[in-house]
């Protein structure tokens, strides 16, 4: 845990759609909400049919997170999590956007898989529901994807994001606001063929209550509401009125519903569409909505990090179970970690020595999981399951990193793959890469043995090891791995000096 909790946090969720903050006090491990911010910045309909975010969208975002970064800017970088969704996963310039996104927000950007934002969507419902049904599925429309959760208590069981939100949907198939019978029966149809392949996994027999978790699902209870179509969240026979309705019209400008903002007016229609849909195929009647979503199961997920509870060691753990990783052989290479880490100087990273060390204590424990799959490259294997693994916790730029750091444990150093990583974990990581490389070299024959006390030194490109006078000569092994990894080292233009 930090010595000292910070005394706010925050969470901002880039969407698809809207932008949206929330900042809460943390006292005594308690959270309250003490701000909230939300933008509808339609990200989603500044793609082109290249997937390229154009300028004009990105000075409205960029102007958002101004407003944002004024707020939480000098927030302690342990206190914020920021995670972008389907549109920045897309977009082929999401690198050149997030690099002045982060300036204006003077905090990280994390792009987070489709399957993470439906576990934190259910994070962030749980915590705000009182419901005590068994298993719940959980619903969540955002502008360009839409997450589908079947979970137990705080467990998410079964997830899944599907490529559908309103945004993409009212941008397909109501164009310029035009509406007719048979564009809102193909925008149904299109819904109900995304999520045909997980039809009955969701199917009404699997679960005890259905929540709603989105800005387009409270327009959609508040415009039933309005209407005395419903009175108990979204019903089927609410929504069968409320579809019949826009059938009747021939453009969203004509469509009077009471409650219905201005500015959800342009993707009403398609959030419509993609409901409509789902209790089609799902066999829903009623829906329940939740004000929990993605920035509250962040908000649970920061905490848990402060707590010393955070999932992603957990998901580490999950993961060398499930590849039948040599544990024992894990401790050994973290044990050796610690005393490398030990006699670094203060100013040997530019990242939080803690995160280092956390980043290496989980290389550690998977640099090896390659091996249930094939002995040959087995650090190549590790490295391709990391990164494109669903790992419960991670962000993408969480599992590049993690991934790179085990590439690169063994054989030929690849500098290259260095480069395009986020700075300052582009000058940092290699130096990462490389103590686990020794960590793993010494512990090579995998037994528990006690390393003698040497000297340890990395400074720039040259790593020097002292052991202590007539050692080597008892571990020829040892001897013999540390001149083999002297000629792979010099390929990279780095010096290994021992003695």
């Amino acid at each position: 845990m930090l010595k000292k909790p910070p005394s706010c946090v925050a969470a901002v969720d880039l969407g698809s759609n809207s932008f949206h903050m929330i900042i809460c006090s943390l006292i005594d491990g308690k959270l309250q909400t003490i701000d909230r911010l939300k933008e509808m910045v339609r990200l989603a309909s500044g793609l082109d049919e290249r997937n390229y975010l154009d300028d004009v969208t990105q000075d409205r975002a960029l102007a958002c997170l101004e407003r944002f970064g004024q707020r939480i800017r000098n927030f302690s970088p342990e206190s914020v999590r920021i995670v972008g969704t389907n549109t920045l996963r897309t977009a082929k310039n999401a690198a050149q956007f997030l690099e002045k996104a982060e300036v204006a927000l003077n905090h990280p950007i994390h792009i987070i898989a489709g399957i993470e934002e439906a576990r934190l969507i259910y994070q962030g419902v749980v915590n705000n529901l009182s419901s005590q049904a068994n298993l719940r599925l959980v619903m969540d429309i955002g502008g360009g994807s839409t997450e589908y959760i079947i979970g137990s208590g705080d467990n998410p069981l079964d997830k899944e994001s599907l490529p559908m939100g309103c945004v993409t949907t009212s941008k397909l198939f109501f164009k310029n606001g035009k509406l007719s019978k048979s564009a809102f029966s193909e925008a149904v149809l299109f819904a109900q063929r995304r999520l045909e392949p997980f039809q009955q996994k969701f199917q009404r027999q699997n679960w005890d209550e259905a929540i709603g978790a989105s800005g387009s699902l409270r327009a959609i209870e508040k415009v039933l509401y309005a209407k005395n179509w419903s009175n108990n969240g979204i019903t089927r026979e609410g929504l069968e009125e409320l579809v019949q309705y826009i059938s009747t019209c021939s453009d969203i400008e004509n469509l009077n519903l009471p409650d219905l903002e201005a500015e959800r007016l342009p993707v009403f229609v398609g959030g419509v569409a993609i409901v409509y849909a789902t209790f089609k195929s799902l066999g829903i009647t009623q829906m329940t909505i939740s004000d929990g979503a993605l920035r509250e199961g962040l908000i649970h997920d920061l905490l848990g990090r402060i707590y010393d509870h955070d999932i992603r060691s957990a998901t580490v753990r999950s993961i060398a179970e499930r590849y039948h990783v040599d544990i024992p052989h894990a401790l050994r290479v973290k044990n050796a970690l610690d005393y490398l880490l030990d006699s670094l100087s203060a100013d040997f990273f530019q990242i939080d020595r803690v995160q280092a060390q956390q980043f290496l204590y989980w290389a550690a424990e998977l640099h090896e999981l390659g091996r249930d799959i094939a002995h040959s490259q087995y650090h190549k294997h590790s490295a391709y399951v990391i990164e494109n693994g669903d790992f419960a916790g991670f962000s993408r730029q969480d599992q590049l990193l993690l991934a790179a750091i085990v590439r690169a444990h063994r054989r030929k150093f690849p500098s290259k793959i260095f480069v395009d990583l986020p700075a300052p974990w582009h000058n940092d990581t290699p130096k990462l890469a490389l103590l686990l490389r020794v960590a793993v070299l010494l512990y090579r024959n995998r037994q528990d043995y006690d390393v003698p006390h040497f000297k340890f030194t990395f400074k720039k490109s040259v790593i020097k090891l002292k052991f202590p006078k007539g050692w080597l000569e008892t571990a020829p092994l040892t001897h013999a791995d540390l001149l083999h990894e002297t000629e792979q080292l010099k390929t990279a233009g780095l010096t290994l000096e021992f003695s």
